[in-house]
């Protein structure tokens, strides 16, 4: 990665934000200190499987960025909505699973905001919010961290290069819960957006999913899916939902992770078989 780019990536993570939101999360006090991070989300952070490659979810490359201390437990899926993975039974899932001291990070809009779809859709300011605040709650009553993540932007630029808000009032709606709730906030939907405006047109497509066959300006390829879990994981450590011993390689160190170094992108991990649906 050049000077110049990781020094523009370190800079939008660290942008100052609008929302200052909770306390640190609970500390784990079981299991040798370890914790687990689950992932309840949507395509864009999603585990994918060998017929999608190169896209990739940024929740696989999210461990490069965290201590052996953390172990991440990503349970995003293709086309889920806020609703429909509660409704598909998968909250409970992970409700069965976490223990005290975990983290669940949620991360949702994508589907919610598909209207034309009762499966999925969610308004904004009601069943959105309330539905998020059902992840919030159910953590919280198994002593877990509950992380609210805005949504990561897509690409979309206007004729002057500017990069497009696409997610409506979605990310308000989640900040605001945020903030009644006292819980933590990763704005990746402010940060992916000044990103892909820092990289351009044309060098966000380096990020997204365009191949021979696709021009997808939704899901990632690995260096976008590894900038965005760097962003992430920025988030995670400045808004103190993890402690600096568990975040690592974030910054300009010997060791800090070049997303478009193949060596990284080849310790990205495609599931075999067939994406779910």
């Amino acid at each position: 990665m050049s000077t110049t780019r990781r020094a523009a990536l370190t800079a939008l993570a660290s942008l100052p934000l609008a929302v200052a939101l909770a306390a640190p999360a609970q500390a784990a006090t079981t299991r040798n200190d370890r914790r687990t991070l689950f992932i309840a989300g949507d395509s864009t952070a999603a585990q994918k499987y060998l017929d999608a490659k190169p896209e990739t979810g940024w929740g696989m490359a999210l461990p490069f960025f965290l201590s052996d201390r953390v172990r991440v437990a990503n349970h995003a899926v293709n086309g889920r909505s806020s609703k429909s993975f509660v409704d598909e039974g998968r909250l409970d899932t992970i409700l069965a699973a976490i223990r005290p001291g975990d983290l669940l990070l949620i991360q949702f809009a994508h589907n919610d905001e598909k209207s034309a779809d009762p499966t999925r859709y969610t308004e904004p300011w009601s069943t959105y919010q309330e539905y998020l605040k059902l992840y919030v709650d159910g953590a919280r009553a198994r002593g877990a961290c509950p992380v609210l993540a805005t949504s990561v932007e897509r690409r979309k630029f206007d004729a002057t290069g500017n990069s497009l808000p696409t997610h409506g009032d979605y990310p308000a709606a989640m900040r605001a819960l945020a903030e009644r709730e006292g819980v933590a906030l990763l704005d990746v939907q402010a940060l992916s957006l000044a990103l892909w405006r820092k990289l351009g047109v044309e060098d966000t497509k380096t990020y997204f999913n365009w191949t021979a066959t696709e021009q997808d300006n939704t899901h990632f390829n690995p260096p976008g899916a590894i900038a965005v879990a760097r962003l992430v994981a920025t988030e995670l450590l400045g808004r103190k939902a993890l402690p600096a011993r568990d975040v690592r390689r974030i910054g300009d160190g010997k060791d800090a992770v070049d997303e478009l170094d193949p060596a990284w992108q080849s310790r990205l991990t495609w599931l075999t078989g067939t994406t779910p649906a």
